[in-house]
């Protein structure tokens, strides 16, 4: 299965990509996310496709006074094996590529940049830039092809261990290299103003990062030998009515290459977008009024992601509505796309 993750901006194919607002705070650590207990998230409308993210949120300041605070849009982090998708130096411009925007109330913010390196799955690990830097490792790892391909060489045994035990690699499954097990968050920030007693509406809108695969975990043949395959269910929420229509048109597409003489199997691709949506629980009390539509471009794509309550408003955009809502989640996006390799 060969992966790739590539920037939208350039019309690539949809992994990484959006956030939802929160309140935060520079920490010894690095910028951490904090709860905000007076000002309200009143509503949010989020529109998420491989092409263009929009959310749009109104804010109330429930107290008599000003607050000042530092606002972030936090990113999903960069994969941490990031060295083993095609276009991975395309991520030192990445942040160009993202055409990040925000209004507020109509006017353009000025907005900051920053990047938190955590341990892969442990984002609340602390220290990782720095240490890092004190042993001489690249952070963005995938621009240096020496580092990755000498790692397992130039390190001995006990050293490959002690590394391991600390988070800084990891053991690769079913062979004897070791890969860098860090990665890097992206945060949008911006400081803001919420006048007391009052409402303001915040916009913003990019192009997202999206990565994807060709061929992947849904053919049949994988799925029945894949140790891994019932995670990657878990986390798209993939049911039973999606695989039977994923191997309804595998099939066929499967008896057309057959028909054209072609040996090399059913062309498809599987698309994943990711939303951080946890952060949009930072605030007081929960989103009054939540509104999701996912675009999966082409009506003939199948889409999977886990949300209730999901209803078809056209061919390609599917919508949830939901009042007093407390994410406990994040969005994880899963876009199935056949095609006929002789036309691209």
């Amino acid at each position: 299965m060969k992966k790739f993750i590539a920037l939208l901006a350039f019309g690539a194919i949809a992994a990484p990509t959006f956030a939802n607002d929160s309140s935060a705070a520079i920490g010894l650590g690095g910028l951490e996310l904090t709860r905000n207990d007076v000002i309200s998230m009143d509503s949010e409308e989020l529109f998420l496709s491989r092409q263009l993210v929009t959310v749009k949120y109104q804010f109330t300041n429930t107290s008599s006074k000003d607050v000042e605070t530092l606002v972030s849009f936090p990113l999903p982090p960069l994969p941490g094996n990031i060295d083993r998708y095609i276009d991975a130096p395309s991520f030192s411009d990445w942040r160009e590529q993202l055409q990040f925007k925000t209004v507020v109330d109509g006017k353009p913010a000025e907005l900051g940049y920053l990047e938190v390196v955590t341990l892969t799955g442990r984002p609340e690990t602390k220290g990782v830039e720095a240490r890092l830097k004190a042993i001489g490792w690249p952070i963005k790892h995938w621009e240096d092809y020496e580092f990755g391909e000498q790692l397992s060489e130039r390190l001995s045994q006990s050293e490959k261990d002690a590394f391991v035990a600390e988070g800084l690699l990891r053991k690769e499954a079913d062979s004897n290299d070791y890969a860098p097990n860090w990665q890097i968050q992206a945060h949008v920030t911006r400081k803001q103003v919420f006048p007391a007693g009052k409402t303001i509406t915040v916009e913003h809108s990019y192009k997202p990062i999206a990565g994807g695969s060709v061929g992947g975990m849904l053919t049949p043949e994988y799925r029945k030998g894949s140790d891994y395959f019932a995670e990657y269910q878990a986390n798209y929420c993939i049911d039973a009515a999606f695989l039977k229509g994923f191997d309804k048109r595998y099939n066929a597409e499967k008896k057309k290459a057959a028909a054209r003489g072609e040996d090399y199997g059913v062309a498809y691709t599987e698309h994943w977008l990711d939303y951080v949506l946890k952060s949009g629980a930072n605030w007081k009390g929960p989103i009054k009024d939540f509104r999701l539509v996912v675009d999966k471009e082409k009506s003939d794509n199948l889409l999977s992601f886990c949300m209730t309550g999901v209803k078809k408003i056209s061919p390609t955009r599917f919508e949830v509505r939901k009042s007093n809502f407390e994410p406990t989640d994040n969005i994880h996006i899963l876009i199935a796309e056949f095609y006929d390799p002789n036309a691209l």
